[in-house]
C-alpha cells in the first residue's frame, strides 16, 4: 500500500475506505480507518448517502465537527430508492445493488478526490470490504493497490468459498421447500470441506444455501464475492491466528498469490493505538442512538451477575418469539440489559406484556441500542445472549464473556457451531425458543458446571486475543506488512545477481492442480529464491491450492503474485532463469534481457519456440512430458549453476547484445519500421511512382 518513509514535505498517503453499507461492516472498517490514520494516512471514509444521513441523525448533526482534517467522510449512492427509514435496508436488494451499480459512483468519487482542488492528496490506495469487490476494479482503473478487509470470521469465509462446491455436488439448491425446514436434512454431514471443523452439517453453513432457487440473489452474491478474493493485493481478516488457525491456513493455500493477514481483534487493536481522549476518540459508527446511563447501572451489580442481550443490527423475529425470550429472561432470575431495536419485530412494533415489565422491574434495562463494547467489557456482565454475528462474537471473546447463541442468518450459524464445539465458549438455543428451556440454559451458563467451563475457556481466549494485539503482536506486525510490504523490485534488490528464478506461464495457459503442486515442490526443492505468477484462473476449473507445507518451506525466499511487470522483472540483475510456457512475448522479452529459460510449452506455437530456443539459439532446456518435482529441481540447479546453465547464460548474453544492436537508432528495427510507415501506411512509394508515370 506504500511506505511511509517519504520525505517530510511529501503529501501523506491517501487511503479510501469502502465498507459494505451495514452496521456490522461499518464498525470494523472504521476501526481500520482509525488505525491507518494513526500511521499517517489521509483517510476518506465512504458511506452510502442513506447510511451517512442515519449516522448524523443518531450521533447528532455536529458529530463530525472537530475531527482532524486528515480524516474525511464522503458519500456515494447505493442504487436503491430514496428512504429515510431508521432501519437496515433490505439485504438482498442492497447486495445486488452494490454489486451492479456502485462501481461508476466510486470511480466518480475517486476522480473528484484526485482533482487538484479537492483539498486532499492524491489517492494512493483503497481498503475495501471484501464483499464490495467492485472496489478492486476501481483501484485497478486508477492504478493504485487495494487491500480487502474481511469483516466476518475466517471459518465463515471458508464456508462461503465452498458454496460453489455445494452447488457442484448437488447439495444446493435444496430440492423443495420441505427440505429447507427439514431438521433431518439440515443435519446432513458434508465431507471433504478443507479448512472447516469435522462434522460440518448443512445447517452449519452460512444460511444462504437454504434456497430452492439456483438464481437466489444471496447465494450468487457470495459465490461471486468470495470467488473474487484473489483479486486484491492483500486480504486482511478481523480475527487472530490462535482462534482460527485451521481456517486461515486453508485460505492461505487456496489464495497462494494473495497475502492474507490477521489484523484483529480490531476493537482491541484500535483501542490500544488510540488512547482515550485522542483526536478520533469521539468518532463512532453506530447508526442507532446509544442510550446513556447503562455503565452506571452496571456499576451497581456484582461481577458476572448480569445477562446482556442483543440480536445485532439485522436480525428480526416474530412478536411471539420476542415474548418467549422475554419470559425466559425473566424466569432465569438474573438481571439483564436487552437491546430491542425499533425494527426487531418483523413488520410491526415490539410489544411486551405489561406483566413482564412489572415482573422484571428493578433488575432489567431495556434499550434500543447501546455501546456494546463498553457493556461487554464491564465486569458485571457474565453472559451474552447473541445472534452470533462476528462483531458480537469477537467482542465477546475479547471481553472473556461466554455466550448463548440464537443464530439468525448468514455465517452466524457457522460462528455458532465453532463457539459451541471448537472454542468452548457457547451454547446454542436450538429451534423454536421456549421460555422454560431458555431460563434453564441461562441459569446453567451463569452458575452451572457447563457455565464455569465456558467462562474458563472464554478467559483463555480473551488473553490470547490481548496478546495478538499488543505492541509488536501479530495484528500490528501484519498491518505493518500490508502498509509497508516491499514490491517485487525492492524484493529483488535484496538478492545477488542471477540468484532468483522467475516463473510465469503466461495469460492463457491452464494446468491441473496436481501439475501445479509438482511445479511447486520442484521449485522449492531447487533451493533458489523465486518469483511465481499464479493467475486466479491458472488451474483448470478451480482455485489454485498449494500445500501449507510448501508455503512454510519457502517462506522468506519466495514471492507469489497474481501478475507482475514482467519486462522489468526480467531486466533485473537478480533474475538468473525464467521458467516459462514459451509464449513469444515471454521468449523475446527473456532474450532481450539475456535471461536463459526452462520451457514447459502448452499449446499453439509454444512448442516451436521451445524447439528453437533449445536447438537453434541455445538459451533453454525443456521440461519434457509430465512434470516431476525431483527432475524439475535438478534442472533448475543445472540451469542456475551447472555447465549447461553457464553455456545457456553465455548464449543468452550474446543474443541480448544482438537484440540491442537491432533496436539502436538507425538499426534494422528502426529502418524497417520506417519502410512500413512510408511505403505502406503513408503509401509514399506508390504516389511517387504514379507522379513519374503521369509526367511520361
Amino acid at each position: 500500500m506504500g511506505s511511509l518513509a517519504a520525505e517530510e514535505k511529501s503529501p501523506p498517503p491517501h487511503v479510501v475506505c469502502v465498507p459494505y453499507p451495514a452496521q456490522g461492516h461499518i464498525t470494523p472498517m472504521l476501526k481500520m480507518a482509525k488505525l491507518l490514520h494513526a500511521r499517517g494516512f489521509h483517510v476518506t471514509f465512504v458511506n452510502t448517502e442513506f447510511n451517512h444521513r442515519r449516522l448524523l441523525r443518531s450521533r447528532g448533526a455536529g458529530a463530525l465537527d472537530g475531527i482532524p482534517p486528515r480524516f474525511r467522510f464522503a458519500t456515494i449512492p447505493d442504487g436503491l430508492p430514496p428512504s429515510d427509514a431508521d432501519a437496515t435496508q433490505d439485504v438482498p436488494a442492497l447486495c445486488y445493488s452494490t454489486m451492479t451499480t456502485c462501481l461508476p459512483h466510486l470511480l466518480s468519487l475517486l476522480s473528484k478526490l484526485n482533482h487538484g482542488d479537492s483539498g486532499a492528496p492524491p489517492v494512493t490506495c483503497l481498503v475495501a470490504d471484501a464483499v464490495m469487490s467492485f472496489a478492486y476494479d476501481a483501484a485497478r482503473e486508477i492504478g493504485v493497490p487495494c487491500a480487502a478487509l474481511w469483516t466476518a470470521s475466517a471459518c465463515g469465509l471458508v464456508a462461503y468459498r465452498h458454496y460453489r462446491h455445494l452447488v457442484e455436488w448437488g447439495l444446493v439448491p435444496f430440492k423443495d421447500d420441505a427440505q429447507v425446514v427439514d431438521d433431518a436434512y439440515l443435519d446432513t454431514m458434508v465431507h471433504g470441506i478443507r479448512g472447516l471443523c469435522d462434522g460440518m452439517r448443512l445447517r452449519d453453513f452460512p444460511s444462504f444455501i437454504r434456497t430452492v432457487d439456483r438464481g437466489d440473489i444471496m447465494l450468487n452474491f457470495f459465490i461471486h464475492e468470495a470467488g473474487r478474493l484473489s483479486l486484491p493485493n492483500a486480504v486482511m481478516v478481523n480475527t487472530f491466528d490462535d482462534l482460527e488457525e485451521v481456517a486461515l491456513d486453508a485460505l492461505r493455500v487456496t489464495l497462494p498469490a494473495t497475502p492474507l493477514y490477521t489484523v484483529g481483534p480490531l476493537l482491541l487493536h484500535e483501542r490500544r493505538v488510540h488512547a482515550e481522549g485522542g483526536e478520533l476518540d469521539g468518532l463512532g459508527s453506530n447508526l442507532w442512538t446509544e442510550q446513556d446511563g447503562l455503565l452506571e447501572w452496571l456499576d451497581g451489580h456484582a461481577p458476572g451477575s448480569v445477562v446482556y442481550v442483543n440480536y445485532g443490527s439485522i436480525t428480526v423475529m416474530s412478536n411471539e418469539q420476542l415474548v418467549e425470550f422475554a419470559w425466559g429472561l425473566a424466569g432465569s432470575g438474573y438481571g439483564f440489559i436487552w437491546n430491542i431495536r425499533p425494527d426487531l419485530v418483523k413488520g410491526d412494533s415490539a410489544v411486551l406484556p405489561p406483566e413482564f415489565m412489572s415482573s422484571v422491574e428493578g433488575r432489567a434495562k431495556l434499550t434500543q441500542w447501546c455501546p456494546q463494547e463498553a457493556v461487554l467489557g464491564h465486569e458485571a456482565v457474565g453472559l451474552f445472549l447473541t445472534h452470533s454475528g462476528w462483531n458480537s462474537t469477537i467482542e465477546s471473546i475479547s471481553s472473556g464473556v461466554p455466550m448463548l447463541s440464537w443464530p439468525f442468518f448468514a455465517e452466524q450459524q457457522t460462528n455458532c457451531r465453532y463457539k459451541c464445539t471448537e472454542w468452548g465458549v457457547g451454547m446454542e438455543i436450538g429451534g423454536q425458543v421456549r421460555r422454560a428451556e431458555l431460563a434453564e440454559m441461562i441459569r446453567e451458563a451463569m452458575g452451572g458446571d457447563k457455565g464455569r467451563e465456558m467462562h474458563r475457556r472464554a478467559t483463555e481466549w480473551k488473553e490470547s486475543a490481548i496478546r495478538a494485539t499488543l505492541s509488536g503482536g501479530t495484528a500490528e506486525r501484519n498491518l505493518d506488512k500490508v502498509v509497508n510490504e516491499d514490491g517485487l523490485l525492492e524484493w529483488l534488490d535484496g538478492h545477488a545477481p542471477r540468484s532468483v528464478v522467475y516463473v510465469n506461464y503466461g495469460s492463457i495457459t491452464v494446468m491441473s492442480n496436481e501439475q501445479l503442486v509438482e511445479f511447486a515442490w520442484g521449485i522449492a526443492g531447487s533451493g533458489y529464491g523465486f518469483i511465481w505468477n499464479i493467475r486466479p484462473d491458472l488451474v483448470k476449473g478451480d482455485s489454485a491450492v498449494l500445500p501449507l507445507e510448501f508455503m512454510s518451506s519457502v517462506e522468506g525466499r519466495a514471492k507469489l503474485t497474481q501478475w507482475c511487470p514482467q519486462e522489468v522483472v526480467l531486466g533485473h540483475e537478480a533474475v538468473g532463469l525464467f521458467l516459462t510456457h514459451s509464449g513469444w512475448n515471454s521468449t523475446i522479452e527473456s532474450i532481450g534481457s539475456g535471461v536463459p529459460m526452462l520451457s514447459c510449452p502448452f499449446f499453439a506455437e509454444q512448442q516451436t519456440n521451445c524447439r528453437y530456443k533449445c536447438t537453434e539459439w541455445g538459451v533453454r532446456m525443456e521440461i519434457g512430458g509430465e512434470v516431476r518435482r525431483a527432475k524439475l529441481a535438478e534442472m533448475i540447479r543445472e540451469a542456475m549453476g551447472g555447465e549447461k546453465g553457464r553455456e545457456m547464460h553465455q548464449r543468452a548474453t550474446e543474443w541480448k547484445a544482438k537484440a540491442i544492436g537491432a533496436t539502436l537508432s538507425g538499426g534494422t528495427a528502426e529502418r524497417n519500421l520506417d519502410k512500413v510507415v512510408n511505403e505502406v501506411l503513408l503509401n509514399k512509394k506508390d504516389r511517387s511512382t504514379a507522379h513519374r508515370n503521369s509526367q511520361e
